[in-house]
């Protein structure tokens, strides 16, 4: 067993891990290789964010994996993380059900191409049934856009009379995000030394923990995992309040 995962108190998981995978580019440059052999060899480090929540029982594990924005790349890398996509789904798709894990997907979906949309929604399919955890595939997704939907549909509702001005809160607000399902993220993790947010779950990750690494994702291993969530441990979350009130809760 992993030393730094000993360290762990499985009394006090976070239910929500979210991760910013950054870094696929600079670690293929490093190398002399184009970007998409970054992308390539950062199937492991998925695999091993994925293991590692899958051993300590963490229940939602949240992958940025596209982003709206990076429809805005050059033409032949976004075809190649599409292909990619693809492989990985059909690649995986059992060893996601032997786990136990159910599979879910967020963002605009419309703008996939057909092939991918439709590997993707067959292993949410295949998936559906499991309780063991959740994957959650955060894909064509940028968070202004999220919220901004959810105003436009709350607007319309209000307007056809579903729902009362007075009534919206952030418990009806929470309801209209595509994460409307899942618990609020404790932990956000971003790796390659990059200290932004990007653009992802601006609304869900409010009181979360973030921690920023400068290890790029294909690096990215099990005890890394462990040790982030030894890290969030050894925190104290006040949720606003003071560490005195904290104490006496």
């Amino acid at each position: 067993m992993s030393l730094i995962k000993e360290k762990i108190n499985s009394e006090n998981l976070p239910k929500h891990v979210a991760i910013i995978m950054d870094g696929n580019g600079r670690w293929a440059k490093s190398r002399g290789e184009e970007r998409t052999f970054g992308h390539k060899n950062a199937i492991n480090a998925v695999r091993n964010a994925i293991n590692a929540c899958n051993e300590i029982n963490i229940p939602y594990l949240t992958l940025y994996t596209f982003s709206s924005e990076n429809w805005k790349r050059p033409k032949d890398e976004v075809n190649t993380l599409m292909a990619l996509l693809t492989e990985t789904l059909l690649l995986e798709a059992d060893e996601i059900f032997s786990k136990g894990l159910r599979m879910h997907v967020i963002g605009n979906l419309d703008k996939l191409p057909p092939l991918v949309k439709d590997q993707l929604l067959k292993v949410v399919d295949l998936t559906k049934e499991n309780t063991k955890g959740n994957l959650v595939l955060a894909i064509s997704y940028g968070s202004q856009n999220e919220i901004l939907n959810a105003v436009k549909n709350i607007s319309k509702d209000v307007k056809e009379g579903r729902v009362e001005i007075e009534k919206i809160d952030e418990k009806l607000f929470e309801d209209y995000l595509y994460t409307k399902d899942f618990p609020p993220v404790d932990l956000l993790i971003r790796t390659s030394g990059e200290i932004r947010i990007s653009n992802f779950l601006l609304w869900q990750i409010a009181y979360a923990e973030l921690q920023f690494l400068d290890v790029l994702w294909p690096d990215f291993t099990k005890d890394i995992f462990f040790q982030c969530i030894v890290d969030y441990q050894n925190k104290e979350r006040r949720y606003g309040l003071t560490g005195d009130q904290v104490q006496i809760q």
